[in-house]
């Protein structure tokens, strides 16, 4: 199975899931994880599954991933399989009434990824889904190493 995982990163927290899910899906020779920007689009040729991440920016995926995502043509992921992630705040952790309803409204980078790859004709797998991080800057919350690595697992073994 030819797996590409493609991330960004600001702070670094992005970077450790994506390095987490790759870690936790085998050998070097079947996954390949890079920065987006340094990602040729003909990457994503004879992919068997393509993993997309970013931190939430502002409710969504930095500049760099959806200019990536852009560069997908339509149906450019037919038979794909693809999922979807962020590195987020959790809602529970924000303390105001008014911040925490922008962001129900706002919504997170990994909803928005999900349905660009879905709309260039990937197979989502599993729900887009989203790592906590403490503070704007990280760290993660403990923990999210762990279960960025189950979830990716599923992601996988769902077919």
């Amino acid at each position: 199975m030819k797996i590409l995982i493609v991330y960004d990163s600001i702070f670094g927290n992005t970077e450790q899931i994506a390095q987490a899910i790759s870690n936790s899906l085998g050998s070097k020779e079947h996954v390949e994880t890079l920065r987006v920007n340094d990602v040729k689009i003909e990457k994503i040729t004879g992919l068997d599954f393509l993993i997309v991440g970013s931190p939430t920016r502002g409710f969504r995926p930095t500049k760099a991933i959806t200019n990536f995502l852009k560069r997908i043509s339509t149906n450019g992921l037919k038979g794909v399989k693809v999922a979807a992630f962020d590195t987020r705040f959790s809602l529970s952790d924000i303390e105001s009434s008014v911040l925490s309803t922008i962001v129900k409204i706002g919504g997170y980078a990994a909803t928005s990824i999900a349905n660009r790859l879905k709309k260039n004709g990937g197979n989502l797998t599993v729900p887009p889904e989203g790592f906590l991080v403490t503070g704007e800057e990280g760290p993660l919350k403990e923990g999210e190493l762990e279960r960025a690595a189950d979830w990716a697992k599923t992601a996988i073994k769902v077919q």
